[in-house]
């Protein structure tokens, strides 16, 4: 079995610090945001900065496979709001553009929201529409949908939501699913057992289909299974139990795919990373 697995680290200083942060913790796979992810309007890449980031990637031994950028937390492809609906088409595109020009193939995006003013089915179909006007205009990278939480009016917490926007995705090549584990479980998936894990899992192949599965965020959840509440807590330390990830570092189906951490405290990062490969080798 061959897992790659890193954290969501640092790019502030410019995009190549993403790489070093990664190498520091031990990592052979990361996800980073290449502009500011609480600004609209960024300003472009440096082609100094794009040709240094695919030397130095190359160099410190990471594959393009292996590194998930995520996209701004302003961005809703849902918006039943027209001019958030414009603003969050254009940082989509921006977003996926970087990717391109980083030699990047995957993007990160969480759904969208309906707000209560259109239905989920309306705000659904109009994600899948965003997504197939941001593909016709690259090439090369992936939108990989995060399943979330389901705080609020968010979509993508039942895997029958993503299914409805992949279905309405023309090419089906360039889309992909990303599940974060602590947004499955607080979705009302229970990880917690080996029943629960078979169950969710088959449930998402069933639904979703693992050849779409192109990443995970591998986070213990602070709280429990259909709390809806979003809130990530260290490998082992939270409502997970360390038993799901001795099942999923066993589980092959998660093989050869970028394994992110978004827990709460990077300085356990490294220690976190070297528990999960012991696990997977033991």
């Amino acid at each position: 079995m061959t897992k790659y697995i890193g954290a969501h680290v640092s790019a502030s200083g410019g995009v190549c610090n993403a790489i070093l942060n990664a190498e520091a913790i031990g990592a052979d796979a990361f996800a980073l945001f290449t502009r500011n992810q609480r600004s609209w309007v960024s300003k472009p890449l440096d082609p100094n900065d794009v040709e240094a980031f695919k030397l130095l990637l190359h160099e410190r031994g990471f594959s393009a496979d292996h590194v998930l950028p995520h996209d701004s937390y302003l961005i809703n492809l849902g918006s039943p709001d027209e001019e958030t609906l414009q603003k969050s088409r254009a940082a989509f595109l921006d977003e996926m553009q970087r990717a391109q020009q980083l030699g990047l193939k995957l993007m990160n995006f969480h759904p969208g929201s309906h707000l209560n003013k259109v239905s989920e089915e309306e705000c659904l179909d109009q994600i899948a529409r965003e997504v197939n006007w941001a593909l016709s205009r690259t090439e090369g990278v992936t939108a990989v949908i995060e399943n979330t939480a389901g705080q609020g009016t968010n979509l993508g917490w039942r895997f029958e939501h993503i299914s409805r926007i992949i279905e309405g995705v023309e090419d089906k090549s360039r889309v992909g699913v990303c599940i974060d584990t602590c947004h499955t479980l607080a979705a009302g998936y229970d990880l917690t057992t080996e029943m629960g894990y078979n169950f969710c899992f088959d449930d998402f192949d069933r639904i979703v289909g693992f050849k779409y599965l192109r990443a995970i965020h591998l986070n213990d959840s602070k709280k429990g299974a259909g709390s809806h509440v979003d809130r990530h807590e260290s490998l082992g330390m939270g409502m997970m139990g360390k038993e799901f990830f001795t099942r999923f570092m066993r589980d092959a189906r998660f093989d050869n795919m970028p394994i992110i951490l978004e827990t709460p405290d990077p300085t356990r990062w490294a220690e976190e990373i070297a528990w999960l490969r012991q696990l997977e080798r033991s």
